[in-house]
């Protein structure tokens, strides 16, 4: 599917400013969109949408198909009498002392005492329509709302151990079990349907928003799912498991420029067998539900379709592994032929093979260049502007990626001077020297990451691949954005043809 010329900004709603200790999907997130509109874009990418996990990792999230419970707006749970009138008083303090970064703890304790306490009173007295809607969304979403409810509930009565290690038979799902385990935990398993019956319908209002102010949400759908995860206990038979539910190879990367041992990601692999065995249904109904959520799909380390790196479970780093062959083609046929064609950026970064070129050419997916590894060589370099193709998607970096500041701040002379002179700059203000160059490519899309628009150094980066934690912590306030801000970028859009 070709994209038309446009631009956006990459910006995890966590990141938005607001009171109670994390973005979410509040007023901030509709003032964002607006903003977005005064300054010419027409895209708003985020990552993934799902719960957080490991290092508070969205890339890491409890299930494939549930939102984020953190985001959930606690004002308009507020306004519908859900929540008492100083239940939002006091926010956690260290949200105050320092609102430009996420402290996990105190705000995830705190979020979900409020969360507890409006479920509790929409239990005692929901009016007939909010529950009438709430049981509504309940049977549509059923087929991966069930699992995933018992899943969070059993997780929180067993101290989040590994479901494996679940006794009486819920680790293999036996139905006495599972039955005994409903009726056990009905009032938990009602809080979790609570929860995303809130993220979704507060969701829908701000893709209404955005869809209203000309805005496209660029959602993000990572490859692999965390091992503790819904869709992996409900679905052991499609994935790599021993007869005792533990993974037996893991994903991740060999060493390449970002880990000097590889990256070793802990995420259990796909049983791809099993999966074609059923035409791919369970992948047909991930892109289908995620398709609901968001306008375009960006699908990271799309690689892995074409061949996987396969890490076996004892070892302790990514150096040992093997490359294996990935599903290739057959995976997106019978996506094409359930769904139609589908809306996906193909994150095609690192040394590709030749079945990763081939599965790119087969599926027409545009990939992605990066600004910043663009002047470690010559003019032949693929990420030069110059070089761009059409079908693509360019960013200065991506969440993975140092800001451009940052960047700078630690490139090799031989960068510095290549990007000195290709961008026409001295370097005093790099972040704009890329954005403008991004703008200018051939590429249909460019998305500017938040952080380069403010043009902020390294530590407000949002995540370093290979380090477990401290990460996927930056926010930003509305005090750093300036009038001017919005009104370069829509100057750099219209002069681009990204209008």
């Amino acid at each position: 599917m070709r994209f038309p010329r446009a631009s956006g900004v990459l910006l995890h709603p966590t990141s938005l400013p607001g009171p109670h200790g994390s973005g979410d999907l509040g007023p901030a997130a509709y003032h964002f969109v607006d903003w977005l509109k005064s300054a010419g874009q027409t895209l708003w990418q985020m990552l993934p949408l799902g719960g957080i996990g490991p290092g508070n990792s969205p890339y890491m999230s409890s299930s494939a198909f549930a939102g984020n419970v953190l985001l959930i707006d606690l004002a308009e749970l507020q306004q519908r009498g859900w929540l008492g009138a100083g239940a939002l008083a006091q926010p956690p303090a260290e949200a105050q002392a320092d609102p430009r970064r996420i402290h996990f703890a105190s705000m995830y304790a705190w979020r979900m005492q409020r969360l507890a306490e409006a479920a509790a009173a929409f239990a005692s007295g929901a009016s007939a329509a909010d529950q009438a809607d709430h049981d509504a969304f309940c049977a549509a979403q059923a087929g991966w709302l069930d699992d995933y409810a018992l899943f969070m509930a059993l997780c929180e009565a067993s101290g989040w151990t590994d479901w494996s290690s679940w006794p009486g038979g819920l680790a293999q799902r036996e139905p006495a079990a599972m039955h005994a385990a409903r009726q056990r935990h009905a009032d938990a398993i009602a809080f979790w349907r609570f929860c995303q019956w809130c993220f979704f319908r507060q969701w829908a209002a701000l893709r209404a928003h955005a869809h209203a102010q000309g805005v496209k949400i660029v959602g993000d759908a990572p490859i692999f799912i965390a091992y503790q995860s819904a869709e992996v206990w409900a679905r052991q038979d499609l994935f790599e498991l021993d007869a005792q539910g533990r993974p037996t190879v893991e994903a991740g990367v060999p060493p390449d420029y970002f880990a000097a041992t590889g990256q070793r990601w802990g995420n259990p692999l796909y049983r791809w067998r099993a999966h074609a065995a059923e035409g791919y249904a369970w992948w047909v109904e991930r892109v289908r539900r995620t398709l609901e959520l968001v306008d375009i799909v960006r699908i990271d380390h799309f690689r892995g379709f074409a061949d996987y790196w396969e890490i076996p479970a004892s070892e302790p780093t990514a150096v040992q592994g093997r490359w294996l062959p990935g599903p290739g083609v057959a995976l997106f046929e019978a996506i094409a032929a359930a769904l139609g064609p589908v809306p996906l950026i193909a994150e095609d970064l690192g040394v590709l093979s030749q079945p990763v070129k081939d599965l790119m050419a087969a599926t027409g997916f545009p990939g992605m260049a990066i600004l910043q590894f663009a002047f470690a060589g010559d003019a032949s370099e693929p990420f030069l502007p110059h070089n761009h193709r059409h079908h693509s998607v360019v960013y200065t970096g991506t969440h993975d990626n140092d800001t451009t500041v940052g960047w700078w701040a630690r490139a090799s002379e031989h960068e510095r001077h290549h990007a000195r002179a290709y961008l026409n700059t001295d370097g005093h203000d790099i972040a704009w020297a890329m954005m403008r160059a991004s703008a200018a490519s051939v590429a249909d899309t460019v998305v500017h990451p938040m952080q380069d628009i403010l043009a902020l150094p390294s530590d407000c980066r949002m995540n370093l691949p290979g380090s477990p934690s401290g990460w996927w912590v930056w926010r930003f306030e509305w005090s750093q954005v300036h009038t001017w801000h919005g009104q370069r970028l829509a100057e750099l859009t219209q002069l681009f043809g990204r209008a």
